[in-house]
């Protein structure tokens, strides 16, 4: 069997993956009774990406509180009753011989947004809510938010915490802490939506305590075989914007706080032009692993096994995830370990007529 750096197995604290193709978090405002819980849509959805060989699934992003969602249509993780609806989910998922992380977010200034059907913030009237952010400045085309006071920044920290602990009782191998595409996380971060004069706002140290605290408390709720990611937006595309710098210094900031994967995407904080192509967000990856050593995965229209082979070989990633590819084709994984002649012994054997190495007889 040829050597893969995309398929070999990778360790992190208690969990091993068995190959380095991952699902990348992709919202489907799917919650149709607006309660959080997910449904039999997510069992089937994320089932079959494992059934398709993924190394690891990652759930859409879960609201940490009701007031976390994008949409009035969004899962979550602030109740008993959803952790024990995940908890079907994460067994069938384990079941095809894949881990399943989840992914914990709260919107902030971009919550309360028109899942289909309409544009800007739903209203009151409508199953909308007041959002909050780090200032009082709106994302455009939306609402603007309430600034958040301390003791309101402290219940975010407890919120992710509280879901964090919900997210192991429900089984789940892996959290994601969601500091990127302009939600609450990133809105702190970045100096284009943090205006603060205070201990959250103005220096990068002010600016990052907000993730170094939900880091720190995710850390000592999970406890120490979980393992804790974060994901990114190395840059806002604009200049005077978060950036990779400041990126790779959380990024070390982060792992002493106790986080131990990196998710390095781009973009979402503020409208940016952003020039896109296959692989276009892989050199923001590299460039924070080759300033801090983390161990990370890079996205951005990964769409083929030899792209996907030559991103983990070469050392511009430990992972990558994929989202839109997997869409299109949830077997993306077997079908890529048989471009690249890799066998697998885990292909499903309900669908083992379908190989194609069987495919002429």
């Amino acid at each position: 069997m040829p050597e893969s750096a995309l398929f070999a197995p990778l360790s992190i604290r208690g969990m091993t993956t068995r190959n380095r193709i991952w699902v990348a978090p992709m919202c489907q405002y799917s919650v149709y009774e607006r309660d959080g819980v997910p449904t039999n849509w997510h069992l089937v959805h994320l089932g079959g990406f494992a059934i398709g060989g993924a190394g690891l699934v990652m759930t859409e992003a879960a609201a940490v509180s009701p007031e976390g969602r994008i949409s009035p249509e969004d899962v979550g993780i602030w109740t008993g009753e959803q952790r024990d609806a995940w908890r079907p989910i994460v067994d069938f998922v384990h079941e095809q011989g894949a881990p399943l992380g989840i992914q914990l977010a709260h919107a902030g200034r971009k919550a309360s947004v028109h899942s289909t059907g309409g544009r800007g913030t739903v209203p009151l009237d409508r199953g909308g809510w007041r959002t909050v952010g780090p200032s009082a400045t709106a994302f455009p085309g939306l609402d603007a938010p309430a600034e958040l006071d301390v003791p309101g920044i402290d219940a975010i920290v407890t919120d992710f915490a509280s879901a964090a602990a919900r997210s192991v009782e429900a089984g789940f191998d892996l959290v994601e802490i969601h500091a990127a595409h302009g939600y609450l996380v990133h809105q702190f971060l970045s100096p284009l939506s943090n205006r603060r004069t205070d201990d959250y706002g103005g220096s990068l140290e002010n600016r990052a305590r907000l993730l170094l605290r939900i880091v720190s408390a995710v850390r000592d709720a999970v406890g120490d075989t979980v393992p804790v990611f974060v994901r990114f937006s190395a840059t806002d595309w604009t200049p005077d914007g978060w950036d990779e710098e400041q990126t790779a210094t959380v990024t070390g900031w982060a792992k002493s706080a106790g986080a131990d994967f990196f998710d390095i995407s781009t973009g979402g904080n503020v409208p940016a032009d952003i020039p896109t192509g296959p692989g276009y967000q892989v050199p923001h990856a590299e460039h924070v692993k080759r300033r801090t050593g983390a161990r990370l995965n890079a996205v951005g229209l990964i769409t083929t096994a030899r792209h996907a082979e030559e991103i983990v070989a070469s050392g511009s990633a430990d992972a990558v995830m994929i989202a839109r590819e997997m869409l299109r084709d949830p077997h993306f994984a077997l079908r890529a370990a048989h471009e690249l002649g890799v066998t697998l012994d885990y292909w499903p054997h309900q669908y083992a007529r379908a190989r194609w190495a069987e495919s002429a007889s």
